[in-house]
């Protein structure tokens, strides 16, 4: 499956592949309950996210490429293959760029947080045939804890997020800059960055300012002359709709969803002029941004109807 077919699971949830572990009916519509462990309190998982240990470079070209890593990482399409279908990120596994204790994807994972990276499952490259999963490791940990080296100077870090692409997921090969990204965003992760509340709960401010950095991460893409890359952003964006416009699903949220088919169907017009070289495609991303805080104001009216009011989530947890 190559990126813009992977394009054709966005907005709409994309069909189910596994559901896992929340069994939640009320629940399933939302990707990241269908790797949820059993015994895992679907209210508090998916309510609630570790903050983020980021410590964004001052030089502009240096954040320019780690805000290119950062929506990368979030994005399924980066992975490609069955990932992509499922609507596996980095994410998933690296929530918030650290670790998810609540991880279970069944046939890949043993414990919870546990994921078997040689397994037929994702990758035809590297397949052992045995059933080891292992701890996913925290990256906002200590950086001498981490198995591959961080230092700048070395390829190690470029290496290794390369071969899990394009060996451990079957991805395509990333666009160089998003490679360069990739590994910029993970050393830019630091434990002296943690902010000292270690969760927070997840708004849909957060999801909409997702979307927009990556929008924005587009559009200084396509100011570097690299389309390749601008393309993987806004499909990263129109992921992070998608995932919005899932958690809206009470009858009484119509408005909501229709500013979010709007706002997609912006962004796949915007993505049909990067892919086609238009010269105004630079202008549509600038004017998505500037709509972008009407209909996001409008989603923050409705946040109580939707998936992100905690209480909500918790009363769909107890449906069957």
């Amino acid at each position: 499956m190559d990126r813009k077919g992977a394009a054709g699971l966005l907005i709409a949830t994309a069909g189910a592949l596994l559901l896992a572990g929340a069994g939640a009916a009320g629940l399933t519509r939302l990707h990241p309950a269908r790797w949820l462990a059993p015994g895992a309190d679907p209210a508090m998982a998916l309510g609630a996210t570790f903050a983020e240990c980021l410590a964004p470079p001052a030089d502009p070209e240096a954040a320019y490429s780690v805000e290119l890593g950062r929506a990368a990482f979030r994005t399924p399409m980066l992975l490609g293959g069955q990932a992509a279908r499922a609507g596996l990120t980095c994410e998933s596994c690296h929530q918030a760029g650290r670790r998810n204790p609540d991880f279970f994807f069944p046939g890949l994972s043993g414990a919870p947080g546990t994921a078997d990276v040689t397994s037929a499952l994702f990758s035809s490259h590297r397949d052992d045939g045995i059933d080891n999963p292992r701890p996913i490791p925290d990256l906002s940990g200590p950086k001498a804890a981490l198995k591959v080296s961080q230092d700048p100077a070395s390829p190690a870090l470029e290496r290794f997020i390369h071969g899990q692409i394009t060996e451990e997921f079957d991805g395509a090969e990333p666009p160089p800059a998003v490679l360069k990204g990739l590994a910029d965003y993970v050393r830019a992760i630091s434990p002296g960055a943690c902010p000292p509340t270690a969760r927070r709960s997840v708004r849909v401010a957060d999801y909409v300012d997702e979307a927009t950095r990556a929008v924005r991460a587009a559009g200084a893409a396509l100011d570097h002359r690299d389309s390749a890359a601008a393309a993987l952003m806004v499909e990263g964006a129109r992921w992070r709709l998608g995932l919005i416009y899932e958690r809206f699903d009470d009858p009484g949220s119509a408005d909501a969803r229709a500013e979010l088919t709007a706002a997609d169907l912006d962004l796949a017009a915007a993505l049909a002029a990067i892919r086609s070289t238009d010269p105004k495609a630079g202008e549509r991303l600038g004017a998505w941004l500037a709509r972008a805080p009407g209909w996001a104001a409008i989603l923050r009216r409705e946040e109580h109807r939707s998936l992100f009011d905690t209480g909500r989530l918790a009363e769909a947890a107890q449906r069957r």
